[in-house]
């Protein structure tokens, strides 16, 4: 392959490993390699590291939140770890052959399928931020999917960069580029 992408997409999903499979194989559908997949029972949360061509690695991702969102409600989720979403965040990392700012747009399609697709609540961090306090992923994580789901329809930086201004069973989805 001469162009790598890496995505390493959490999921707040970390006791039911038939469903962290069911995830990470919507994901492989798409033509990419699952390199590492660990699960945490305690933080009820799973880190998925894929990577493929740029095309491949974008839909997998966008494969794997759409799986999530079905399996996965956040209404009923409790861990350690802070989350806001049923996809918590989805980074996308240049290795071979691409820019970050092949990866910043690689953030914003995904995110922009994401909310117009599966009416999901997309907020853009670290490079891939549309607004400087966003590029800190603990600013957009603040108060979690409770507080979120309370203050996105009423408080201006709140609002997502993508989607609608509420909150369903998957929460919202935090996607950006990193190194």
């Amino acid at each position: 392959m001469d162009k790598i992408v890496e995505c390493v997409p959490n999921f707040s999903e970390g006791r039911r490993k038939e469903v962290v499979e069911e995830i990470a194989n919507a994901m492989v559908s798409a033509g990419v390699k699952v390199l590492d997949c660990q699960m945490d029972a305690d933080h009820n949360r799973s880190v998925i590291t894929l990577a493929g061509e740029p095309s491949a690695v974008e839909e997998g991702a966008f494969r794997g939140i759409k799986t999530a969102a079905r399996l996965i409600d956040l209404g009923t989720h409790r861990g350690e770890h802070p989350r806001i979403g049923a996809t918590d965040v989805v980074p996308f990392v240049p290795v071979r052959g691409v820019t970050m700012d092949d990866c910043v747009a690689i953030a914003r399609r995904v995110g922009e399928r994401v909310a117009r697709e599966l009416d999901i609540p997309v907020y853009l961090y670290e490079r891939a931020a549309t607004r400087p306090e966003r590029r800190d992923l603990a600013y957009i994580r603040r108060g979690e999917y409770e507080v979120l789901k309370k203050e996105i329809a009423t408080k201006p930086d709140r609002e997502p960069d993508f989607g609608p201004k509420r909150v369903g069973k998957a929460g919202a989805t935090v996607i950006g580029a990193r190194p």
